[in-house]
């Protein structure tokens, strides 16, 4: 199935603060053509009128999760996120289950130009209500900032719990938008109740070539104007297994301008309308600029997605 695809004809040691500083230098030096990053294509925040963001986002689960006393892995990522934001990225996705990511980020910001361009997601995950307040409070303590953009309720646990404490920081201006998130296909059926009973303004799940199930929710999602975030976009790793040896079908890089297969993946889910932004992590500045790459140029029509869900789907 792989060679019918590739041959088809489209139908188109440094101390954290260094490191910050080096982020800045490099994301203040990149080509602006005005006076931003050229963020290529940008999706609405449907409830908050007139928002958008940059369709393709950064996520740090396990990439950015490294040893404060290892400075080459801090200053790898320093540069993870320089590439970022001068190709116009904005989201970048945590969590307080993520390790030392949190700390890492606000080390990394502090005092750089991206921050203020930034848009700031992360998570609350316990079964304890009382708990949700203090993993909120030192998520903004760790970013170093005086308000979070994105909060969400991972995996749904407990979220009659979360939601309420959420939408409180919400009033009180800590926080701009409430959400869920669930991954691995997890859960769809409540996701889809409370998509029906509850504001939320975000909604973050995993969809990608390797598992499209979450299409239903997209549909009801856009129905609802409720933002879509996509974590695992290649399904950790198992799409590039399925193309390990096979090259970009040359459709893919006349049609849609794809010089790598990660522009493929990515390019698919942001053929979804109901696609907000996608969040691929990466711990390499090269797989960094290929990914932001995705947001350039012509997306897949309904029929090409079709044929690459078909010639990609796990069997």
């Amino acid at each position: 199935m792989l060679a019918t695809l590739t041959a088809a004809a489209p139908t188109r040691a440094i101390e954290p603060a260094a490191a910050g500083a080096a982020a800045a230098g490099a994301a203040a030096s990149a080509p602006t053509g005005t006076s931003a990053p050229d963020a290529g294509l940008r999706r609405p925040i449907p409830k908050a009128a007139g928002v958008t963001v940059p369709a393709i986002g950064l996520g740090t689960w396990l990439t950015f999760n490294v040893d404060p006393a290892d400075g080459q892995a801090i200053a790898q990522r320093g540069e993870v996120l320089a590439r970022f934001f001068a190709a116009g990225g904005g989201m970048v996705d945590s969590s307080p289950m993520y390790g030392h990511a949190e700390w890492l980020l606000g080390e990394l910001l502090r005092g750089t130009p991206a921050q203020g361009r930034m848009v700031s997601a992360t998570k609350v995950w316990t079964p304890f209500a009382g708990l949700g307040p203090g993993q909120f409070e030192r998520s903004l303590e760790l970013w170093r900032l005086p308000r979070l953009d994105v909060a969400l309720v991972h995996n749904l646990l407990n979220w009659r719990a979360h939601l309420p404490m959420l939408r409180e920081r919400q009033a009180r201006g800590e926080l701009r938008w409430v959400g869920v998130s669930t991954s691995h296909g997890r859960a769809h059926d409540e996701v889809a109740a409370l998509l029906r009973s509850e504001p939320i303004e975000v909604l973050q799940l995993s969809y990608s070539l390797a598992d499209a199930s979450a299409e239903p929710l997209l549909e009801l999602a856009a129905e609802r104007g409720v933002a879509v975030v996509v974590n695992r976009p290649f399904d950790g790793g198992w799409l590039f297994d399925r193309v390990r040896g096979t090259p970009v079908p040359p459709w893919a890089r006349e049609a849609l301008g794809c010089e790598a297969w990660s522009q493929v993946f990515l390019k698919w889910i942001l053929g979804h309308p109901a696609v907000t932004c996608a969040i691929p992590a990466t711990r390499r500045p090269a797989h960094l600029a290929e990914n932001m790459a995705a947001r350039l140029g012509p997306l897949p029509d309904e029929a090409m997605r079709r044929r690459l869900l078909q010639a990609l789907r796990p069997r």
